[in-house]
């Protein structure tokens, strides 16, 4: 999570395009509200949001993400701006108003998102021209989700948003061992329903060593984060790049990448193009992983999915 250089290439040549890295000003945040599925992966719900006069508060963008997590996302418009410590007195807002924000939800985005919101997960954006060397190293200790999102302009029609902080996911769950030997035998009867961590906790020891070994690919770049949902466990830097969900009953994970199925070759009962139909979490290009060679099969794919993400 370096500096990031923008370069014209003319001839060969390189030429580096300054970037400004400037105090958010309005028309940024439009730009951003306006498109923020696509930057951010957050589905917008509304701007500039009035927390009431117990809060005392104005609440610059609301949104639900990918995974279906509220998101406060408030823009720091100044460099010593303590917009973090902002954004938390935001979340006691959020906890008090749950109904308030389902119905938002529900007329922006329909009843199945409302119904699908996962409350114990709520995130925190802050977007800035800078940030300080206390705000990077604050959001570690910060035991919430929150990620920081550096904007620069590099004019021509071209800017930034760069994850240069973000707050350590939950403690993982792959490593813990069941002691159980009759309840991990069982694993093909475990319902998807009871939660990805039960599934986890219950697979057969050789499909739980082929998952590590995958966590291990997913995350291998740093800035990759494992987040635990109900019915999957997404890999996430600033949007998902995979998405993945167990079959015990089949002895296979799936694998839904951040992959356009267009530009790869699908191979039969290994990848296949799930853009039209209904699965766990984001992703358009299904990886079905049985063994050790599927997963090296697979590496190409992952790296594809992170290039975009």
């Amino acid at each position: 999570m370096g500096d990031l250089k923008l370069f014209r290439v003319t001839d060969g040549v390189a030429m580096e395009v300054p970037g400004a890295s400037l105090a958010v000003e309005r028309q940024v945040q439009s730009l951003i509200e306006r498109n923020m599925e696509a930057m951010l992966g957050i589905r917008f719900l509304a701007s500039e949001y009035e927390t009431g006069p117990r809060h005392r508060g104005r609440i610059d963008s609301l949104g639900l993400d990918e995974n279906g997590s509220p998101v406060i996302v408030e823009y720091k418009r100044r460099r010593d701006a303590n917009v973090i410590s902002q954004v938390f007195s935001y979340l006691s807002w959020l906890d008090d108003h749950r109904h308030e924000f389902t119905m938002l939800v529900q007329a922006r985005l329909g009843s199945d998102a409302a119904a699908s919101i996962e409350w114990g997960d709520p995130r925190l954006v802050c977007i800035a021209g800078d940030y300080t060397w206390h705000d990077e190293q604050a959001v570690g200790s910060m035991g919430r989700r929150i990620d920081l999102v550096r904007y620069r302009d590099f004019g021509d029609g071209l800017l930034t948003l760069e994850l240069v902080a973000s707050a350590p996911a939950p403690p993982s769950a792959v490593r813990r061992r069941a002691t159980d030997r009759r309840a991990r035998g069982a694993a093909a009867s475990v319902a998807s329903s009871q939660g990805v961590r039960e599934v986890l906790e219950h697979l057969p020891d050789s499909l739980r060593d082929l998952y590590e070994e995958l966590h291990s690919r997913l995350i291998a770049p740093g800035d990759v984060e494992s987040v635990f949902k109900q019915h999957y466990i997404a890999y996430r830097r600033m949007v998902n790049i995979a998405c993945v969900h167990f079959q015990p009953a089949g002895h296979t994970i799936v694998v839904y990448l951040k992959v356009d199925p267009s530009k790869v070759e699908l191979r039969e009962s290994f990848t296949r193009d799930v853009r039209d139909k209904g699965h766990w979490g984001t992703g358009d290009l299904e990886v079905r992983i049985k063994s050790r060679a599927d997963l090296e099969r697979a590496e190409k794919l992952i790296r594809l999915a992170y290039d975009a993400g």
